[in-house]
């Protein structure tokens, strides 16, 4: 283990026992700070911001992924309401969940409380160091996260921000912590920190889930790559089914919940397939479509089977024209990571069996897939989109970062 990874993870640990102490006004209280200190500092984050824009240009990032990776003055004051909107939910620490009393008159009852110290390794995505900081914060979690290389100065630059903040409301140092050594071994050693980490959260990539997944001894929730689909079926509105298309794939391409694949219904797709493909290439999006498409719009390229299972994160989408909505399902199971799916249609009964049989984190009628994030659910950010089917899925916000624990009122009851 590192010098830097002891360190922290030994502040993270010693934080983490004392975290349970904090009441939910110093937490509301350092969350204010952080918020107010995000929109007074924006010039030392920008300023950070474009030595990792210069460095990503030099080494040929992929335009779409340094969108990912740029902030802006409104970028900044988004993350600024993040904040404040996780300040303004209810603390989940001491919950009682429920309570019942047993025949010989033991009271039990569920309360949440922390999972201790979670770590988060990230790609691209500066947002995430304070998405993450601060839903930690707010359910008494140390954290400790490990950045890539492409946002290190952001990173930096924004913990030492909330740190200060943060401390100097009265959270116990060692609450926030940065990895700042991006070397792929510290990424590696993190994920066997058995006795310093609680919870590891990866958020990247379908290559890091997977590294994380197999090489983790700590315990993993899994936060897959989005291959998702939009699926317009015969009976939809097609202007908007246009608009969700367009909105899906182009608003932002490079996140995880961005549609790759576009699945339209036979019975409209002369109408439908000409319509949609011309605006996706005004948009500069490349199009790889199956032969029934081309026979609609031939000015595509042509679609393997790798192409359904690929998440492009780029201007890039994959076209198919299925028999209705069973097939649609279908392919959408063989070919999906399980994160968000949609379908367009004004059928209820279509609908219904979309909704009812595909295996997907959210699943949306007459919506985009774009909204699936922790701010759009209203629940002021999220530290990652789980497409596992245990402890928590899709969007994770303050509940999915605790646990339980039995607390147990008798009376001098022992067991017989």
């Amino acid at each position: 283990m590192t010098e830097e990874l002891l360190l922290k993870g030994t502040l993270a640990r010693d934080a983490a026992s004392r975290l349970t102490a904090v009441d939910t006004v110093t937490k509301d209280a350092a969350l204010d700070a952080i918020a107010d200190a995000l929109i007074a500092r924006t010039d030392e984050i920008i300023e950070a911001n474009r030595l990792d824009l210069a460095s990503a240009e030099e080494n040929g990032v992929r335009k779409a992924m340094i969108d990912r990776l740029a902030l802006s003055p409104e970028r900044i004051k988004g993350m600024a309401e993040g904040v404040r909107q996780v300040r303004a939910l209810n603390d989940p620490i001491g919950e009682v969940i429920k309570m019942w009393k047993r025949p010989n008159g033991l009271l039990i009852g569920q309360q949440r409380v922390p999972m201790g110290v979670i770590a988060i390794i990230f790609e691209a995505r500066p947002n995430v160091t304070v998405d993450a900081a601060v839903l930690c914060l707010k359910t008494s979690n140390a954290c400790i996260l490990r950045g890539g290389k492409e946002a290190i100065n952001s990173n930096k630059m924004l913990m030492k921000i909330m740190q200060e903040a943060a401390y100097g409301a009265g959270m116990p140092e060692g609450t926030l912590n940065v990895i700042e050594d991006t070397s792929r071994e510290t990424a590696t050693e993190l994920m066997k920190m058995n006795g310093y980490i609680d919870l590891l959260i990866p958020r990247g990539g379908k290559g890091l889930i997977k590294s994380v997944v197999e090489n983790a001894t700590v315990p993993v929730v899994e936060t897959a790559a989005g291959n998702c689909h939009v699926y317009v079926d015969g009976a939809a509105d097609l202007d908007m089914a246009l608009k969700i298309v367009m909105n899906a794939k182009v608003q932002r391409p490079s996140v995880c919940n961005a549609a790759e694949t576009l699945l339209v219904d036979k019975k409209i797709a002369d109408k439908f397939v000409p319509m949609v493909f011309d605006a996706l290439k005004k948009a500069n999006v490349e199009i790889r479509a199956d032969k029934a498409s081309k026979e609609y719009y031939g000015d595509v390229n042509d679609a393997d089977d790798e192409d359904y299972y690929t998440e492009y994160n780029d201007y890039i989408i994959a076209a198919k024209v299925v028999d209705g909505v069973d097939e649609a399902i279908e392919h959408i199971n063989k070919y999906n990571t399980k994160h968000s799916e949609a379908i367009v249609t004004d059928s209820y009964e279509a609908a219904e069996k979309f909704l009812n049989r595909v295996d997907a984190a959210a699943v949306y009628v007459n919506a985009s897939t774009r909204f699936t994030d922790g701010f759009e659910f209203g629940f002021g950010a999220e530290i990652g989109i789980s497409t596992q089917k245990m402890h928590a899925r899709g969007p994770m916000g303050l509940e999915a970062l605790t646990s339980m624990k039995y607390i147990v009122h008798g009376n001098g009851q022992i067991r017989e």
